[in-house]
């Protein structure tokens, strides 16, 4: 084997991490998608049946109590 088919080799092995990078990439951010859909649709079921929200991220902010 010639050195241009080991570079050629090493860039094609490159590329093919690099696709492989990204398809997991996409599905990674796919199934995050799929997950905060979910959790709106939950939220939103909770709204209509009158329970409340259960919080999976930061709490709401707080109102400002000085203005009370």
């Amino acid at each position: 084997m010639s050195e241009t088919d080991e570079s050629h080799d090493a860039r094609a092995l490159r590329k093919a991490r690099q696709m492989a990078e990204t398809e997991q990439r996409k599905a990674r951010a796919a199934q995050k998608l799929r997950d905060n859909l979910m959790r709106r649709k939950s939220q939103a079921r909770a709204r209509r049946a009158g329970e409340a929200d259960l919080t999976d991220g930061l709490p709401a902010a707080k109102t400002d109590e000085s203005s009370a």
